[in-house]
């Protein structure tokens, strides 16, 4: 064979090997999408205390809900991964998710009924635990040399959600009632539901004879040759160790979430409007973390990223609790959210570089059923340790859970995903 001949093959074997350049376009629209499966839990989360004062609901009631809602998130999220691998369809199931998750809070508007909201609550939980699995392994496949960096930008889209909700919708009750207000939210997620089945859709459904990638992220898996994947999935120890850290990670979010606007109002003394500043400032600085934490993990490995981002997160909450009520607790606030929400993509990316990618949708949907039950335990136990010893007492019990979400990470395997540049795995 010719020299010339030998090159060209060896250039078009290259360039079968080689990953197309894909656009950031569908990274930029399933991120906005995130951000409004985080966009209706925030604006729940402000409008709670006046349904619950509406339906005569006590404090128990009004937790159960939240309650509620999480365990049905985490009984969810591993059939919702289970669903994505073997029926495949990412796009048409982002669009279910997006509208699952908006649809319910339609309901609410017509109901007097406190079972009938519990039943609203977990249809949410249901709904809005289908899109990690979706859209997180899809993205992580698109863009496998910058994983970090995508699934950061992702995570902010979430951030963006949760930081403005409770801006915009606290406007709007100055004007609306809670029942106009969960109406008119249902609009959005509808009209991006359309929008991701057209825009991301097309990219998975409609160009599978022009790119075969993206036709591999659509085609799912037979029941045989998943069940075996699973077996062997479920004893992938960097996957049970990352989840189980990830899970007192989530502990900590949560109960800072649950606690800190308590603690603005009672201890500090904040009116409605300040508390909701110091919310938004956690998300923001969450919001500028995400894509700094992505890059640097892309290059420098996700081990040291994420332990150094949890070490932090601990000495900021400790210093929290010795601040007390001075003004200096509010500047550690933002702080916190930069370090604290800067681990969530890198998380992501370690662990869907860990395991199987045909398996993507199963390992996130384990990674955030676990986290859901970290959420579920959290409040319930920081509401104990303020109980006996004060609110103090729960930023210290807070430093402690995101030490030990450390000492898990600490004690995953070496593997090369997470202890090494992603240009080199």
């Amino acid at each position: 064979m010719s020299s010339a001949a030998i090159t060209a093959a060896d250039t078009a074997s290259a360039n079968t090997n080689t990953p197309p350049k894909r656009s950031f376009r569908e990274v930029w629209v399933i991120s906005i999408g995130h951000a409004l499966t985080h966009w209706y839990p925030a604006t729940f989360y402000l409008l709670l205390p006046l349904i619950g004062k509406e339906l005569g609901l006590d404090y128990s009631q009004i937790g159960l809900i939240m309650t509620c809602q999480y365990v049905a998130g985490a009984l969810s999220n591993v059939p919702g991964g289970m669903l994505v691998d073997t029926v495949g369809k990412k796009g048409l199931l982002m669009a279910l998710s997006l509208f699952w998750v908006g649809f319910p809070y339609l309901l609410m508007s017509f109901t007097h009924s406190y079972v009938m909201l519990l039943l609203c609550v977990a249809m949410v939980g249901i709904g809005n635990n289908l899109w990690h699995p979706t859209a997180i392994p899809m993205l992580a496949q698109r863009f496998p040399e910058r994983k970090g960096l995508v699934l950061s930008l992702h995570g902010m889209g979430g951030n963006a959600g949760d930081a403005l909700a409770p801006l915009l919708i606290g406007a709007l009750l100055a004007t609306f009632s809670w029942r106009q207000i969960v109406v008119m939210n249902a609009i959005p997620g509808a009209i991006m539901s359309v929008m991701i089945l057209v825009s991301v859709g097309t990219l998975t459904l409609g160009r599978k004879k022009k790119v075969a990638p993206a036709a591999a992220e659509n085609e799912g898996q037979k029941v045989g040759e998943y069940a075996q994947g699973l077996r062997a999935l479920l004893r992938n120890r960097v996957l049970i160790m990352l989840a189980v850290g990830s899970a007192f990670r989530s502990m900590t979010q949560t109960t800072l979430l649950t606690f800190l606007p308590v603690f603005l109002a009672y201890e500090m003394g904040y009116s409605p409007v300040w508390i909701g500043g110091c919310m938004f400032m956690l998300q923001a600085a969450g919001f500028a973390a995400s894509p700094v934490a992505g890059h640097l993990s892309d290059s420098m490995g996700r081990r040291r990223i994420i332990m150094t981002s949890m070490a932090m997160s601990a000495v900021v909450l400790a210093f929290m609790a010795i601040a007390g009520r001075s003004h200096a607790f509010v500047i550690f606030i933002a702080i916190l959210g930069f370090f604290l929400y800067a681990v969530r993509p890198v998380l992501q990316a370690w662990l869907l570089e860990a395991t199987p990618k045909n398996m993507g949708g199963t390992s996130i949907g384990v990674l955030f059923g676990t986290q859901a039950l970290g959420s579920a335990a959290g409040p319930i136990i920081g509401g104990v340790v303020a109980d006996r010893f004060g609110l103090m007492g729960t930023f210290y019990f807070l430093a402690l859970t995101i030490v030990i979400a450390n000492l898990f990470v600490f004690f995953v395997p070496a593997t090369a995903s997470g202890d090494a540049p992603a240009a080199k795995i």
